[in-house]
């Protein structure tokens, strides 16, 4: 079934399928009795798949990563589809367009994406309220059984590198009552010199004095970095120390990466013609296993990893669940298998 729905919203320019299909279902999960239904048929609960991590209590250990949900507009609704926890942003201090558009681009024969969104989003505000407006919904709903928040925070395009610590900083105060969770986005391929705010010294600056803010707070927030899988082996060691330094409380692995490697000799010339961003989906999945087995390894296993890249299987889940993982995030697989990818891991992962 899904099937034939994912033929009809690939006739359509990928951004654009992306609002059609999402607003579809909220119109649908407005209505109390259609939401009951597409509970029943695409959510699983069970004790075995809950999990307690960041001092946090997870549902299930199936998330959405960051950058479907950009602006906190669909949480109803991936709750519904049965989602464990769901990372909404990048969310940046104030309201951006994002990059040129067309932006977002299918490469079907290899399941794959490629996206120079540009972290467009309505700015942290906009964003803030609208999770008030969850929160005031949802505060009744016991721990283990309501969806995890969290919030991804990055910086404005036009911010210089060396103020990005104040875009962060503002974000983190902003939603520090309203989101579960934070993630550090400094791994975008889409913001000009986002990335090299991975090297050491200005990773540690901002990370320290997010840290700073939350310890001040008399119950702070989990706070995590995500990183790109492109990072060579010393880089990742240098991840691997700040987070001991600093007291990270956890790592997600990985964003979308630059390279074009592992791709079909049909998606190379199509990736060309479409020009930079980040590439996700199936070709991912070997490199960001490789840099979660690495980190795994640097950080001695003491420090939890959610893993994202190329999960569209329960078997992929499992593999990165093996590695070492705590919990995983699933997008491009999401598109491609659609909402009934979450039940399949979820039955899997039953014991």
């Amino acid at each position: 079934m899904y099937s034939l729905i994912r033929n009809i919203l690939f006739l359509f320019e990928a951004e654009k399928a992306h609002y059609i299909s999402m607003n579809m279902l909220k119109m649908v999960c407005s209505v109390n009795v259609f939401k009951k239904i597409v509970r029943s048929l695409f959510s699983l609960n069970h004790p075995s798949l809950n999990r307690n991590l960041f001092r946090l209590h997870f549902k299930n250990p199936i998330g959405l990563g960051a950058g479907f949900d950009k602006n906190a507009s669909y949480l109803r609704e991936l709750e519904t589809l049965g989602f464990g926890f769901v990372e909404i942003g990048t969310v940046t201090p104030l309201p951006q367009e994002g990059n040129e558009k067309p932006r977002l681009f299918r490469l079907p024969e290899d399941k794959a994406l490629i996206n120079r969104m540009g972290f467009n989003n309505e700015g942290v505000k906009a964003i803030k309220s609208r999770l008030e407006e969850w929160k005031i919904k949802n505060e009744a709903i016991p721990n283990g059984k309501r969806m995890i928040i969290g919030g991804n925070i990055g910086k404005n395009k036009n911010t210089p590198n060396e103020e990005a610590w104040k875009d962060y900083e503002i974000c983190f105060t902003e939603l520090f009552d309203v989101v579960d969770y934070f993630v550090v986005n400094v791994s975008s391929p889409n913001t000009p010199g986002l990335r090299a705010l991975q090297d050491k010294d200005a990773l540690t600056n901002i990370l320290q004095r997010l840290q700073n803010l939350n310890n001040l707070q008399p119950n702070r927030k989990p706070l995590l970095l995500k990183i790109a899988p492109d990072l060579t082996t010393e880089q990742l060691q240098d991840i691997a120390e700040i987070s001991s330094t600093v007291k990270l409380d956890g790592i997600v692995s990985s964003n979308t990466t630059i390279s074009r490697e592992n791709l079909s000799n049909p998606s190379q010339i199509a990736s060309y013609k479409m020009g930079m961003g980040g590439l996700s989906g199936k070709p991912l999945k070997k490199a960001s296993d490789e840099v979660l087995k690495q980190l795994i390894q640097m950080t001695n296993g003491e420090i939890p990893i959610i893993a994202s890249g190329g999960i569209f299987t329960a078997k992929d889940a499992e593999d990165k669940i093996e590695l070492g993982a705590s919990l995983i995030q699933v997008w491009t697989g999401f598109i491609y298998e659609g909402p009934g990818l979450v039940k399949t891991i979820s039955k899997n992962l039953i014991k």
